[in-house]
């Protein structure tokens, strides 16, 4: 058995352990210690938002997937010596391990900085292919990275302009703030509008894959979007996202703006994309060439479109936080980038 075999029935192996997590049995008594640790590190993330995390990266690493994956990338007899600078961001749980997937897969080094709202699961999973694979791959870093080949930074708006500065010299991947949007056409169904609902709010929309921008037809009833959050009315129990709704309702009243506010969360009619926790932006549209040309201004901040609808091309409701393993964020592809260092 050749090494990438053994590093796909690893993976297979760690799919398996993270799909049947227990809160109870011993077998997981260390994860869900770290779980909570994560929560006090991190309010943010609740215990559901990081088992669903977890349950999701347990549905994508299974031996056939990852086959199907890898088999589109000429990495068998792969053998370049390389040293990745991984800058992680922290938005939501796990959000980095697949670059760090790419990176051990290839046989390459890695230099990761990881963020602190999300610095204490990524080491665990990295510690178990580590442990499986028996080689030391990841040097986590607290200080400044150095000596590297190449570099995956992502972070915010302002930090990517440092990291274009910084990091110009090295071949590079960059990513920055990116929004997903919504096309309804008023023809979904209650179950759709619910899993919209899970697009929006889960990880309380902090993703790049959270829906914050909703594009509906002429005369739409808003109050079905309201319907399809219902499920997701305890996040006002999160003191910081009662904060951050109390927060921008107070602004909007001050300001005399029109918004619709259901106790928990707000919709506000806006052109751009990316709308404040606890809220998001809708728009209308007239027609297909209209829905075009309102989707073509903010294309490059667009992570994913969700939708139902003929007129738009986009993924099915409830699928944003379920990428598969070939679903490149910003729609680089990292396998390919590394293999070009």
């Amino acid at each position: 058995m050749n090494d990438l075999d053994i590093k796909i029935n690893i993976l297979d192996e760690l799919g398996n352990f993270l799909s049947q997590f227990s809160k109870v049995n011993v077998n997981y008594n260390t994860l869900n210690k770290l779980i909570d640790s994560n929560i006090e590190n991190n309010s943010w993330f609740s215990k559901e938002s990081i088992i669903y995390s977890l349950k999701s990266w347990s549905k994508v690493l299974k031996k056939d997937i990852i086959k199907n994956w890898i088999n589109e990338y000429d990495i068998s007899s792969f053998n370049k010596k390389k040293t990745v600078a991984l800058i992680l961001p922290g938005n939501i749980p796990l959000v980095g391990f697949h670059d760090i997937l790419c990176v051990w897969l290839l046989g390459y080094k890695g230099l990761v900085k990881l963020s602190s709202k999300d610095n204490i699961l990524t080491p665990y999973l990295i510690k178990y292919l580590e442990k499986k694979s028996k080689v030391k791959t990841f040097n986590i870093k607290k200080s400044i990275i150095k000596n590297f080949d190449a570099v995956i930074a992502t972070g915010s708006n302002n930090t990517s302009l440092y990291f274009d500065y910084y990091f110009s010299k090295y071949p590079n991947i960059i990513r920055n703030n990116k929004n997903s949007i919504a096309v309804l056409d008023g023809n979904e169904s209650v179950k759709d509008l619910k899993n919209l609902g899970m697009d929006i709010l889960l990880y309380y929309g902090f993703g790049c894959r959270n829906v914050s921008k909703i594009f509906v037809p002429k005369k739409y009833d808003l109050n079905k979007i309201f319907k399809g959050l219902k499920s997701f009315s305890n996040s006002i129990k999160n003191s910081k996202y009662a904060n951050n709704y109390h927060y921008n309702k107070a602004i909007y009243l001050i300001n005399k703006d029109k918004f619709l506010d259901n106790g928990f969360f707000i919709l506000k009619e806006n052109s751009k994309i990316s709308a404040p926790i606890s809220c998001a932006y809708f728009e209308y549209y007239n027609n297909k060439n209209d829905l075009d040309y309102k989707i073509t201004t903010i294309k490059k901040e667009i992570q994913c479109i969700v939708s139902q609808s003929q007129i738009v091309k986009g993924i099915p409701f409830g699928q944003t936080q379920q990428p598969s393993l070939n679903d490149y964020a910003d729609n680089i592809d990292t396998m390919k980038f590394l293999m070009k260092i």
